[in-house]
């Protein structure tokens, strides 16, 4: 099976930065879009940012200008690069993919999120 970890959370005061990390670990074949998401005390989850295999992205308004996304496919690793942070963008953020990997010799699609790490942004 394949899981995701999150990890780089954290406090931090206004105007600060973050840097998150979601990597795959497992028999991982391939992985398709990767997507960062979001879920606020309250709210619904969103989706905060999704990068594709080619490296393309796309980004809620809410955090255009301020985050970036990345990819290291030799890692099976994306990341999250957060600045100018704000106290409205704390949440537990979560990582989510899809692809394919081998179990048996045999591919085996799948879809699966991590655990969610939290960031908190102090005013």
């Amino acid at each position: 099976q394949v899981q995701l970890v999150e990890s780089g959370g954290g406090l931090v005061q206004a105007g600060g930065s973050l840097r998150l990390s979601c990597a795959a670990s497992g028999s991982v074949s391939r992985l398709n879009a990767m997507g960062w998401y979001r879920r606020a005390p309250g709210k619904e989850r969103e989706l905060v940012a999704n990068i594709q295999n080619d490296g393309s992205t796309e980004y809620a308004d809410s955090v255009k200008g301020r985050f970036t996304a990345s990819r290291d496919n030799t890692k099976n690793t994306m990341y999250l690069q957060m600045n100018s942070l704000k106290p409205e963008d704390t949440a537990v953020y979560y990582c989510n993919t899809d692809g394919i990997y081998y179990q048996n010799d045999a591919p085996v699609v799948f879809r699966t999120w991590g655990q969610g790490t939290q960031v908190t942004v102090s005013s």
